[in-house]
């Protein structure tokens, strides 16, 4: 098997956006990740004439693989094709962004503190700040907040020993399923003169009552159809926590955001003035001459636009948050006002349970301390 020359790096010559430095210093390219496997050739045509292998021939074509990996998407590709078998819960996108946070960090360790630009107190701020936002993730992770049938409302149950695989699973707890059967009452100030209320008796009930978990909703309450549970206060079902965000992680889900946008772009910063001391960060974000001439300078580099992508997508979702908790609003509840008017709206939004831009993040701060609390705004948005 005839073996393909490597083309030698041009220091003159600058690489193209597909074109990168493998382990060797020599010039490659993407398309060609499958292709110049020269120490995997040669082990192939020793096996076939059944020659005796080189005694560093394995340890060659371990580190030609692991060069190759350096393509991102075409792991990630076939990790989605093993995780996302189907639409709904899924740990893809949590086990992706979690990998992605500690294999950052490992380069930032690894890369950018043997270089000798960044100090002690440096590193140890990127350090606290991945710890703390492990933690806050881990918290958030607890749980959203569950409507549970009220025991007054319960007249049987009907238990599964195998669970659903489109229950969250924080909602059993390790316990076995349980479907509730409830009476359909919502409170004892709503009962009649027989002291049941069924939901026939009021709009309000009918819309309140949810007909897969078989218990009566609290106001601004929803359904989610991706964990199969009823959620005190949905906001939005977040694919990257696998979980949905409610009333009892809403305020930690906002902390986690913080938490890692601050270390994100702190870390941004010091990887940037590392790799590219000569220009300012902003700049050298998009211009840093021979910044791909190393491996270890290209590595940095690339995971910085790696996370400065995803923390551009954060910041974004960080804006609307604070806009959406400013007002007493959540997002289920600003997707129907959006399709009831049929505007996007931005600024200005109202929402009936807005109190001032005080109470509202006063009452967003301690709404998980009342979970048990019954809710005295007795009107649904949604």
């Amino acid at each position: 098997m005839k073996k393909r020359s490597h083309q030698a790096l041009d220091q003159e010559d600058p690489l193209c956006c597909c074109e990168y430095v493998d382990r060797h210093g020599r010039r490659s390219h993407v398309a060609a990740c499958c292709c110049d496997c020269e120490d995997l050739d040669d082990a192939c045509d020793r096996w076939i004439r059944k020659e005796h292998q080189k005694a560093d021939s394995l340890t060659r074509v371990v580190a030609t693989i692991n060069d190759r990996l350096r393509v991102p998407w075409i792991s990630v590709i076939f990790y989605y094709y093993f995780t996302h078998r189907k639409k709904g819960r899924t740990l893809f996108f949590l086990s992706l962004a979690v990998f992605s946070l500690f294999y950052v960090f490992y380069l930032f360790m690894a890369e950018v503190v043997p270089r000798g630009d960044v100090n002690y107190i440096q590193m140890g701020a990127v350090t606290t700040g991945v710890a703390l936002t492990v933690i806050s993730l881990i918290n958030t992770k607890r749980g959203p907040g569950y409507v549970r049938p009220h025991p007054t409302e319960t007249h049987s149950t009907v238990t599964y020993h195998n669970p659903q695989s489109d229950i969250d699973a924080a909602y059993l707890n390790g316990a076995h399923q349980q479907v509730v059967i409830a009476n359909r009452v919502s409170s004892p100030d709503q009962t009649g003169e027989s002291g049941t209320a069924s939901v026939e008796t009021g709009e309000g009930q009918k819309r309140n009552w949810c007909s897969v978990c078989k218990v009566v909703r609290p106001p601004r309450a929803g359904h989610c159809r991706i964990c199969g549970v009823c959620i005190l206060r949905l906001d939005h079902h977040c694919v990257w926590i696998n979980s949905c965000v409610g009333q009892a992680n809403h305020s930690s889900f906002l902390l986690t955001l913080v938490l890692f946008l601050l270390t994100s772009l702190y870390g941004i910063s010091l990887v940037l003035r590392s790799v590219c001391p000569q220009q300012s960060v902003i700049i050298a974000l998009f211009y840093c001459p021979d910044v791909y001439n190393e491996y270890s300078t290209a590595l940095s580099f690339t995971c910085a636009w790696y996370s400065s992508i995803v923390t551009g997508g954060l910041l974004h979702l960080l804006f609307l948050q604070l806009i959406n908790v400013s007002y007493n609003t959540t997002e289920r509840e600003l997707r129907s006002l959006r399709e009831k008017t049929g505007r996007t709206l931005l600024w200005g939004r109202q929402s009936v349970y807005s109190l001032g831009f005080r109470s509202n993040w006063m009452e967003f701060l301690t709404m998980s301390n009342a979970l048990e609390l019954p809710n005295p705004k007795p009107t649904d948005l949604v």
